[in-house]
């Protein structure tokens, strides 16, 4: 029987060590077939309870162990406490890994430690008790609860629902599997749900229902733009109510996305370029009736989602990250004809990034009024827009509103 902690190691190291994201050591790591749900799920449950495990490993050692055996450390932990496995068996599957590493000097420390560790009392200060209750750095527990009281733990751990699936065609085939339905045609979530030849057909596509709620907001019109689109869902969609789609991407192998995924879904009228949002392009001048800003963000709406957010997004970013999204939407207010619309999203829900990156450019562009949209999806009205939240909106977490050029 093979190692279970061997695959999880493996795609964890380049997380923790290299400093990748967990969907793409996923999918670069060769995973043993029938153990690939095993390995995903404990993937996705350490990160998940990261600042929790080191919390534990922190109360439990004099030293911090070296990387290699604090990631082992972190798997057999969460093995036994959130997946109730039998002691001796993630014990002995821990040290045979530590020893099949070349580190056979560390593998009664690992034994001794799994043996013996103890669960340490909670601190009692709230945001330290959160931030270890939620596995969220404190300063990210700190602006929620300042924002959202004591909503704050629900926006944390509000738990994925699944895979979001939009049927092009052919939905009633998989209505066998369990799933709920989104306020959105032909778009339901799944609890588990595998890709087949429909997918390759076009049939269906899989588009998170916060990408849904974005397209559902945007009303029909002759010419788009979508100025940060990879990989092309928001596109693809908006394409089948909008005679052109342009789909403006920065980097040039995600405009090969944009391609293979319009093509892959037959929206002949999406057209991909590569285009910086921040830099002014004089043929795009007044040409739209419509452009939409998805712009980047810290991604503290869909933790749920990539659990690695919370490993690598500082605070220090969000300074840098709204300087950014401005610049985008200031940039791509110039594309937009008289009495068109403009159309700002992230998938944040720290007001920075959002009420105050409205009300900044509210104050900069007196030519364009605030237009709150409307949305089916369960949401917070805001001062400038709509806040999505993950333990009220089917998992996703974002920010929507509009402006008309006047």
């Amino acid at each position: 029987m093979t190692n279970p902690l061997t695959d999880p190691y493996l795609i964890l190291t380049k997380v923790y060590r290299e400093g990748k994201f967990l969907k793409q050591s996923i999918a670069e790591t060769s995973i043993e077939p029938l153990n690939k749900p095993r390995t995903v799920k404990i993937c996705y449950g350490v990160l998940e309870k990261d600042g929790y495990l080191d919390y534990i490993l922190g109360a439990n050692v004099i030293k911090q162990p070296q990387s290699a055996i604090k990631i082992i450390l972190k798997i057999a932990l969460y093995m036994l406490e959130f997946l109730s496995k039998h002691d001796y068996m993630v014990v002995d599957y821990a040290v045979e890994l530590t020893k099949k590493l070349g580190k056979e000097g560390a593998s009664g420390f690992v034994n001794a430690f799994l043996r013996t560790y103890k669960i340490p009392p909670l601190p009692e200060k709230t945001d330290e008790r959160l931030a270890i209750e939620c596995s969220a750095p404190t300063w990210l527990v700190k602006k929620l609860r300042r924002s959202y009281k004591a909503e704050a733990a629900q926006i944390l751990t509000a738990p994925s629902l699944g895979l979001c699936v939009r049927f092009e065609r052919g939905a009633e085939r998989y209505f066998g599997k369990p799933c709920v339905a989104t306020p959105f045609e032909d778009t339901f979530i799944f609890s588990n749900f595998v890709r087949d030849d429909g997918f390759f057909a076009g049939d269906y596509t899989f588009q998170s229902v916060g990408s849904v709620a974005i397209c559902n907001a945007i009303p029909a019109c002759d010419r788009l733009l979508d100025a940060c689109a990879a990989p092309g869902g928001k596109s693809v969609l908006l394409a089948k109510k909008c005679k052109t789609v342009v789909s403006a991407e920065l980097h040039p192998h995600r405009v090969e996305l944009i391609k293979a995924y319009a093509q892959r879904m037959g929206a002949a009228n999406v057209t991909p370029v590569q285009a910086d949002g921040t830099a002014f392009y004089p043929e795009f001048e007044g040409a739209f009736d419509t452009v939409l800003c998805d712009v980047p963000c810290s991604g503290t709406g869909v933790i749920n989602e990539n659990p690695d957010i919370k490993l690598f997004r500082k605070e220090s970013d969000i300074f840098s990250l709204t300087e950014t999204q401005l610049a985008i939407l200031g940039n791509c207010s110039r594309y937009v004809k008289s009495g068109g619309f403009l159309f700002y999203s992230t998938c944040s829900v720290l007001p920075e990034e959002n009420d105050s990156v409205v009300c900044d450019f509210l104050r900069l562009h007196p030519e364009y009024a605030l237009i709150k949209p409307n949305s089916p999806l369960e949401h917070r009205e805001t001062k400038y827009g709509l806040q999505f939240l993950p333990q009220i909106s089917l998992g996703a977490g974002f920010y929507l509103t509009s402006f008309k050029k006047e």
